[in-house]
């Protein structure tokens, strides 16, 4: 059975981040966790998918493989023999997940009063930003580079990102003495609970600024602009995006920052219409060449070819140029270009056209009171057929 797309599995989209991806995991673990829901195989086999989605999503190295090449690009993560838990290279994320779950499970509200410990959150990550980047069929078929302006908060310049006026300090903060949490007991019934939230003075990072920057006021981080070059393999899609990492907004009072997610976006095509990695040509051809055939020029994404119509080529006739198409993103092939013919009728005839005919009119009715098939009878009996 082919597996599912990892953030389908977690319900969150590629945009997500760090933060989305622990949530929508931590919340599928609580309900298919096997401790939770014993002798049930469905449970068990959601709980290794979710697992399995969240160890690639949460580490960026198998993320960016993942993205760029979906199951293909994290295979080897995993071995011959599919997921294992051994496979987790960042158990400290783990640790925190399921010290919750169990938590959840044994002592929430039961009396043990279990509060988990933890180092500070630390200055916030930056956000991700999204650019959406409009190319032009030409353009997809080659590859390109494009520049991009960016409106995102940067590094303050006069605290060079600290949030603090220069010679100030950080300090532990008073309210959570530098944990970056607080603890609150609350007890009923059934006994004690402990609630852990983010400490309201500090905003979970464990230590305050004993000066702010006057320009920044503190948050180490002003809007600014910036230029940036993008390189678009050939072959993608609308929906393909480009991940630039640590190039979205600043996290604030030196904070990591984000990511840059440009969205591929194709721009309509006056002749060509996309068909994976075909592209699809509507071809006019006069009765007088699909009737006697004919050699034609067509258009392609890279200039000009010539083919041979013929004799006899009905509308609606698919003919191939192999390699016209678009190369496939991943280097396998290229796809080809499909010239389907459309019969084409004039609407207005010279004299002598019309003329001409009339005399194929003619001919046709004669042929058809004799016996013999006229052109409108073997019209439909092709489209028939």
């Amino acid at each position: 059975m082919a597996k599912r797309d990892y953030y389908e599995v977690l319900g969150i989209g590629p945009d997500a981040g760090e933060g989305d991806i622990k949530s929508a995991y931590r919340k599928l673990a609580l309900k298919y966790h096997p401790d939770k829901n014993p002798d049930n195989k469905e449970a068990d086999e959601k709980f290794r998918e979710a697992s399995e989605a969240y160890e690639v999503l949460s580490d960026p190295d198998k993320k960016t493989r993942y993205d760029q090449y979906g199951h293909a690009g994290v295979e080897s993560s995993f071995g011959s023999g599919g997921f294992q838990w051994s496979d987790f290279s960042h158990a400290g994320d783990f640790q925190d997940i399921f010290g919750d779950i169990f938590e959840n499970f044994f002592g929430g509200g039961f009396g043990s009063g279990r509060a988990r410990s933890s180092q500070p959150a630390g200055p916030p990550r930056g956000r991700d930003l999204k650019v959406k980047l409009e190319l032009s069929l030409e353009e997809v078929a080659i590859g390109t580079e494009k520049t991009i302006n960016i409106n995102c908060l940067q590094p303050c310049d006069s605290c060079r990102g600290s949030g603090g006026e220069r010679g100030s300090s950080r300090e532990n903060c008073g309210t959570c003495g530098g944990a970056g949490q607080v603890q609150q007991v609350s007890r009923s019934l059934f006994g004690q609970s402990v609630t852990i939230a983010a400490c309201p003075n500090c905003h979970g990072e464990g230590t305050t600024i004993s000066t702010p920057c006057y320009d920044c006021r503190g948050e180490g981080v002003v809007r600014g602009k910036k230029t940036l070059t993008v390189k678009i393999p050939a072959g993608v899609s609308t929906g393909n995006y480009i991940p630039l990492r640590e190039q979205g907004d600043a996290g604030a009072r030196g904070g990591p920052l984000g990511d840059i997610l440009v969205f591929i976006e194709e721009k309509e095509h006056d002749l060509f219409v996309r068909d994976g990695n075909d592209v699809v040509y509507r071809l006019p051809l006069g009765l007088a060449q699909a009737a006697l055939g004919d050699e034609v020029e067509v258009p392609t994404l890279n200039g000009t070819a010539k083919m041979k119509i013929p004799a006899g080529t009905q509308s609606g006739k698919v003919f191939r140029l192999r390699g016209k198409g678009i190369p496939d993103v991943n280097g396998r092939g290229v796809g080809d270009e499909l010239i389907q013919v459309v019969l084409w009728t004039p609407d207005r005839l010279s004299a002598r056209e019309h003329e001409l005919f009339k005399e194929i009119r003619q001919h046709e009715r004669e042929r058809a009171d004799s016996g013999g098939k006229g052109l409108f009878e073997k019209m439909r009996q092709a489209f028939s057929a």
